[in-house]
Order: structure tokens, then sequence, then C-alpha cells
């Protein structure tokens, strides 16, 4: 994959849910989306590096390096870049309040919009009831997603051989068990609510590896998705509209061509 000559421009560009040093982050397609684009503010929402795989087994290749390689070019050439540990990278967490190499790492940001609204910007496992406190659950939901992971990159390759474009079955059967609908709508209700609460026009998070933008009681809920399944980016125009970006479908590519092999959880 190559940048366009003609970078994007945006005010500031949300990310969360990298998985590097697993097989299943897309980090081809991330190091091609940040060549391409220059911002003012770059979040980097949570989960970017996963450290519960990497104390596993330990995964990492040129494709990450090269992700890290153009983030800290970001930095340096004067974006803002603010990093919110997740909870797959709460290693990090210990660190809240440094810099390193002109990233600065926080527990929550405060984003104000072009347009003057005050948003929270938080990784939101903490709003997750399974991994505050039920850890034991939250690993069997690991089990659970890597098998459903494993059989979409099976799924995949028979589709590939008989001519068909990339369909993610882990997606859809999430869309179909109601039990992760309805968990899905309770974590988007619960961080709507929070910055309610506190007093924000608005919520960008991730962790659910879910892309959405909707209105919850007068708060504008954003999650930026993920970089395993989906590959989505939030960004904010310099006018303050908000946009999520698609960037395999954009580059017209399909997933199955390199289909992951290491899937990871939320």
């Amino acid at each position: 994959m190559h940048p366009p000559e003609t970078k994007r421009t945006y005010r500031t560009v949300f990310l969360s849910d990298v998985h590097l040093g697993t097989r299943g982050c897309r980090a081809d397609f991330l190091a091609d989306f940040l060549a391409s684009v220059e911002c003012e503010r770059l979040y980097l929402v949570g989960d970017i590096v996963d450290g519960w795989r990497l104390r596993k087994s330990w995964y990492w290749d040129a494709r990450h390096d090269e992700v890290i390689r153009r983030l800290l070019k970001l930095a340096r050439k004067g974006t803002q870049v603010t990093y919110i540990p997740g909870n797959h990278d709460e290693m990090f967490r210990g660190w809240l309040g440094l810099e390193v190499a002109g990233i600065r790492l926080a527990r929550e940001a405060v984003h104000t919009t072009a347009d003057g609204r005050r948003l929270l910007v938080i990784h939101g496992d903490e709003f997750d009831s399974v991994v505050r406190y039920a850890k034991f659950i939250a690993l069997l939901g690991d089990w659970a997603y890597d098998t459903a992971l494993t059989l979409n990159r099976l799924f995949n390759v028979v589709r590939r051989r008989m001519g068909y474009p990339y369909w993610s079955l882990s997606q859809w059967l999430k869309r179909q068990v109601k039990g992760a609908v309805k968990a899905i709508d309770r974590f988007e209700e619960a961080l709507a609510h929070e910055a309610q609460r506190r007093g924000f026009q608005g919520v960008v998070c991730g962790h659910i590896h879910h892309a959405e933008m909707r209105d919850i009681g007068g708060v504008r809920y954003m999650n930026d998705g993920d970089w395993v399944e989906s590959c989505t980016a939030l960004v904010e125009h310099a006018d303050g509209r908000f946009e999520l970006l698609d960037w395999a479908a954009e580059r017209r590519l399909s997933l199955w061509h390199t289909s992951p092999e290491d899937p990871v959880p939320a």
C-alpha cells in the first residue's frame, strides 16, 4: 500500500484498539493510514499495544515497527499526541502524566471541538462490568472471541477461493447474538450518561471494537472502532464535523488478502 501524494488534513484523529503485538493487528493498513494524514491532534484511545498477548507469546514484525515510526514522526512534526492506555496496555497506566518522545500519557482527556463542544475522551473499559469486576469471565470471553475470529479466518479462506470478497463473520455473529447487542447498548448508554453527568456534550471511546456515532439522551456518543476487524478511525474536520473512516473500504482493499491469524478480544 502506498499513501497518496496529497495528504488528507484533519483537525483531530482518534484511534484505538490497534493491538500491536498480535497477528490480528492490521498494522499494514494503519501504517498506510498514518502515512496518508496530517492532523493537529492525535488521540490514541487505548489498547494500542496488547500487553495481554505479549505476556503469553511474543509477536512483533516490521509492520508493527512502521506504525510506531509513523506515530513518532507525527509527534516530531508537531502533532499533539495523547495516549490514553486501555485494559490491554494497562502497564502504561503507571506512566500517566509523563511525556515520552513527544507523546503525553493520560488517564483520560478533554477535547474541545472546533465549534466549541467539550468531549470526554476515554478508553471505556472502566464501564465494562465484565472487565472491571470479573476478570476470569473476561478471559473466558478472550477465548470465545479468539474462536469466533479463527472461524472467521477459515470462513474467508473459503470465500476467497470461491471468488468472493472479505465478509466479517465475527462481526455478523456479534450482531445476531442478542446478549452481545444488549451489552454494546448498555456500554454505549453508560458512557453517554457519564459524559452527561460530568457536563460534556459528547464522548469518544474505544474498547468494544464497534465503530459508532449516535446521539444518546442529547449526548453525542462516538466510538472509533478498531484495527483488527474493521480498520476504522474517527476524524474531526476543521469545522468541527466528525466522520468515521473505513480505511479498508477507502483503499478498495479486501481484508481477506492477509487474514488475521491471532485474533484479540476487546
